[in-house]
């Protein structure tokens, strides 16, 4: 039936419904989207207050690369690497190098830092009003929908999409410094989350000499390089002989990627039964 014509009946009776469905259903969702990101905020394991325990430590032992040219074992704290155990098999020679983290050193993956303050930040915007707050229109709803799924779709990404980086700035971060022995001047590695993995690259370098009759051409930003990119770091340039990649599930990492897609869905739920009450009248009720 057309908005116009609605009987007066018709529209009590959806305006009852919407009465409704702003002062009880709203509330019963948004308890369900605390208890799910609470969920997920503890999957981190971050302290945020002197009242919590230390942060357990775990344990990863890392998938075998191709002919096994790395193995390893990574120990994760929360969002720290607090040590790293790998051996590396030279493919030249066949040379095996063991490094370890520096016991005076650990490395904040920032991507977990980032997700869960993201996570935080949609416990906020669903708590940050009175126990006994009424909304007053579906608008206010919606804003605080979009506000949340946009926390949420910022958490999901920040685990789900590494960062691009150039050879020059995995050369120069601190992570080449956290080594004992220190790392040869051919050996470059990085540390990422991809959706529920850890992963470790280990890039394999070849000096080129300034006499070299190849065509330099320095490689952009990449998650992931390829045999071959070039770089130049200092007045040295160097190429890319060999990339070694593994790689270790941390299960934890997978149950907040399914709590953060199951409040997303519970939002744009919630969004719909709201903008479907605006199918009924010709005038935006809300």
């Amino acid at each position: 039936m057309a908005a116009a014509m609605a009987s007066a009946a018709e529209r009590a009776v959806l305006e009852e419904e919407f009465k409704w469905l702003l002062q009880e259903e709203v509330h019963g969702v948004l308890r369900q989207l605390q208890d799910i990101l609470k969920e997920a905020s503890h999957r981190f394991a971050l302290p945020v207050g002197v009242t919590e325990g230390p942060v357990k430590q775990e344990n990863f032992m890392l998938g075998t690369s191709t002919a096994d040219q790395v193995k390893g074992v990574l120990m994760l704290q929360g969002d720290a690497l607090c040590q790293a155990d790998i051996n590396l098999k030279m493919p030249r020679n066949n040379q095996l190098l063991h490094f370890t983290f520096r016991e005076d050193k650990q490395w904040k993956l920032q991507q977990i830092q980032d997700a869960r303050n993201h996570v935080n930040q949609a416990i906020y915007l669903l708590t940050n009003r009175d126990v006994n707050y009424q909304f007053k229109t579906g608008s206010e709803v919606l804003k605080l929908m979009d506000a949340v799924m946009l926390q949420l779709t910022r958490a999901r990404n920040r685990l789900t999409t590494p960062a691009t980086l150039t050879l020059p700035e995995i050369a120069s971060s601190g992570l080449t410094k956290m080594f004992t022995p220190a790392l040869p001047s051919d050996i470059l590695v990085n540390f990422y989350i991809n959706l529920n993995k850890l992963c470790l690259t280990v890039y394999q370098l070849h000096a080129l000499q300034p006499n070299s009759t190849k065509n330099f051409r320095p490689t952009g930003g990449s998650i992931l390089h390829n045999p071959g990119a070039m770089f130049e770091c200092g007045s040295q340039r160097y190429e890319v002989s060999h990339v070694h990649k593994v790689e270790c599930v941390v299960p934890w990492l997978n149950d907040a990627l399914v709590f953060f897609t199951v409040s997303l869905q519970l939002c744009q739920q919630l969004k719909d039964k709201i903008s479907v009450f605006s199918s009924y009248w010709n005038y935006r009720p809300y």
